[in-house]
């Protein structure tokens, strides 16, 4: 989440993760209250897995000659969305696969509606404190990009794994404390990679007056090429 909004200009930042947490909101609610079905339909875990895995596979190899792979990926429209709303659909996307995830695991271990619709309100709670740390440690430190995906990559993998078993395709399912240890290891390596190359520094410059400065830019090109 952190790293797709940060390919929104600053000043959109709040406005696209107020909107994604809300979301997460709805699709926690209705992932807790439709569990039962969820549970029994086990394509869901599957189509979140491919579309993690998706989105992995476009970082790492869809992106065109020059871009900078470890810089946050600038926001693009789609579907003849706004860069911002596209963004906002492409993190509900990935939010409706994590609370397909949580949810179901969440379920497994208590019965009890209150129990699991409580503990994924304070999950996003407590994300929503996160990703804003995140968002700063991200653009302090580019190469924590790399180790988000692979993070991504191994969740997708996780519930692809999760199908094989439920449809006993496999013997064998994932341990949430092995996938939780994973996820630990991965991210302090990621971390501690990132450290060694070093900070990038941090514009400093308030929103207002960027966005201001870049518009007058824009005027005054668009002044030149008026000029014969």
């Amino acid at each position: 989440m952190a790293i797709m909004v940060l390919g929104l200009p600053r000043s959109q930042h709040h406005k696209a993760l107020r909107y994604g947490l809300l979301g997460g909101f709805a699709m926690r609610f209705g992932a807790t209250l439709l569990a039962v079905y969820l549970i029994r339909v086990v394509w869901v875990k599957l189509a979140g897995g491919v579309y993690l895995l998706y989105l992995t596979y476009q970082h790492f190899f869809g992106l065109k000659e020059g871009e900078d792979r470890r810089a946050p990926p600038k926001a693009k429209p789609m579907l003849g969305l706004s860069p911002l709303w596209a963004t906002i659909v492409r993190v509900e996307l990935v939010n409706l696969a994590f609370s397909i995830d949580s949810i179901l695991v969440a379920v497994a271990m208590s019965p009890k509606l209150w129990v699991v619709l409580t503990g994924g309100i304070l999950g996003i709670v407590a994300l929503r404190l996160v990703v804003g740390q995140l968002i700063v440690l991200v653009e302090r430190y580019p190469a924590l990009v790399d180790g988000a995906f692979i993070i991504i990559a191994w969740i997708g993998v996780k519930l692809g794994l999760d199908y094989a078993h439920q449809a006993h395709h496999i013997g064998f399912e994932v341990p949430q404390w092995f996938s939780l240890l994973l996820i630990a290891v991965i991210f302090t390596a990621s971390f501690v990679n990132a450290r060694m190359r070093g900070p990038v520094p941090v514009d400093t410059t308030p929103d207002t007056l960027k966005e201001k400065a870049e518009e007058l830019i824009g005027e005054e090109a668009t002044v030149l090429r008026r000029k014969p």
